[in-house]
């Protein structure tokens, strides 16, 4: 679902999707990363990368945001890779204690999953990371 999701966002370079479910595997919320609502999706802004990144909302935050319930001891999926090292803080935060997502060896983000890894170890959060061909 997670992976469905992540189809939805209108960045043209990178499509995330994050799934929070319930300890009965109940969905809770979904997000995408994308720009704030009421703002638009212009090329200008989805095409200029430094832009871009001072101006979207991760797909973690926006379904911890959207949720109309609490997601303390819930888990949240991620596609395809996992939270990066500010969203992780906000994944603490909000109470999530599983996540599952996807090993990703991408050297630009190696940095932020390192970060990630470490809070979520630190944070006693359950982390699964699955191969990608277990998402297909």
């Amino acid at each position: 679902m997670a992976k469905l999701v992540s189809t939805w966002s209108k960045d043209p370079s990178t499509k995330v999707g994050a799934v929070i479910v319930d300890a009965d595997n109940r969905l809770v919320s979904v997000g995408y990363n994308g720009l704030p609502q009421g703002i638009e999706d212009t090329d200008e802004r989805l095409n200029n990368r430094e832009l871009k990144y001072k101006m979207v909302v991760h797909a973690e935050k926006n379904a911890i945001l959207f949720a109309q319930r609490s997601v303390v001891a819930c888990t949240l999926y991620t596609y395809p890779f996992l939270p990066c090292g500010p969203c992780s803080s906000f994944v603490i935060q909000a109470g999530i204690q599983q996540v599952i997502s996807i090993e990703n060896d991408n050297p630009r983000w190696q940095d932020d999953f390192e970060i990630t890894l470490d809070n979520f170890n630190e944070a006693c959060i359950d982390t699964i990371l699955a191969e990608q061909k277990d998402w297909v």
